[in-house]
């Protein structure tokens, strides 16, 4: 019984060992100061991950600047101005700079306006400033199938932009008016953000796009660069000495996992001749 106890209390022990050793390795453990960088990718739907990612941040001293790493043709309207309001906010406690990739256009445009400052690769593909709105018009193919459509509603325009009637007048100047008054938001945030006179940043918001090096001509972008760049800069604008310590948001990982049988990579690295695996043999 006493040795059951032992095995098992020393079983526990190695566990929470490795654990703190993966801490270490997450760099969840403040150890100097450190440029966080912050991955937003793919279509912006929703802003609750990464505003929380940013503002956890904001709250570690050892983070002294943030770079956004932008990789996002654009999304939804609120949860784009969402994380613009973020990396806003951010910019008055830390600096925050933006790297752009492969795409940063329209809402990843948008979110990246306030930063300190904006780098780009030179055939980065950024701009877009515009909103668009696409209804589709299936009248035509339900009259072919004999399907018709029976409209209950209380308002006039209740059932506006239907996709089964012809869109009228009336309706059309409503909806160019709701993505007029989105479109000036937009550019006002580019003005603010860029620090760009409101009527010049109207002229690049007629919806194209820029590449990287067009963009910084036109000011859209402050400088070519490549993500170490950027790591570099905001290292640099916060006053950190040397190359920087990078951290990103890593899945945690727990005892739980361990015991499930799942290892992290990080801690196959620490033993990079001993590799565990199920491996079917024909």
């Amino acid at each position: 019984m006493k040795k059951a106890c032992l095995i098992i209390t020393g079983f526990l022990t190695l566990l929470i060992v490795i654990s703190v050793i993966f801490a270490v390795f997450q760099k969840n453990v403040s150890l100097g100061e450190k440029v966080a960088v912050v991955r937003i990718e793919g279509p912006i739907m929703d802003s609750k991950n990464t505003t929380d990612e940013i503002k956890g941040y904001l709250k570690d001293p050892s983070i002294k600047a943030l770079v956004l790493r932008v990789d996002s043709p654009g999304g939804a309207v609120a949860p784009s101005q969402e994380i613009y309001e973020e990396v806003k906010k951010a910019t008055l406690k830390k600096k925050v700079i933006v790297s752009m990739g492969s795409v940063a256009a329209s809402g990843g445009y948008y979110i990246s306006a306030p930063a300190d400052r904006i780098i780009a690769n030179p055939g980065t593909l950024t701009g877009s400033i515009g909103v668009i709105m696409e209804i589709p018009n299936i009248e035509g193919l339900m009259n072919k199938i004999g399907v018709k459509t029976e409209v209950i509603k209380s308002g006039r325009h209740k059932d506006i932009a239907s996709a089964f009637r012809k869109m009228g007048k009336e309706e059309r100047l409503i909806l160019q008016g709701v993505l007029d008054d989105v479109h000036e938001q937009f550019i006002k945030a580019v003005s603010d953000g860029r620090k760009i006179p409101f009527e010049e940043a109207k002229k690049l918001a007629d919806g194209r796009i820029f590449t990287g090096r067009q963009a910084v001509e036109v000011r859209l972008v402050d400088e070519l660069g490549t993500l170490e760049d950027a790591i570099a800069i905001a290292g640099r604008l916060a006053g950190i000495k040397g190359e920087p310590e990078v951290v990103t948001k890593k899945e945690r990982f727990s005892i739980t996992d361990l015991l499930r049988g799942k290892f992290p990579k990080e801690l196959s690295e620490l033993f990079p001749t001993v590799k565990i695996k199920y491996l079917l043999a024909p």
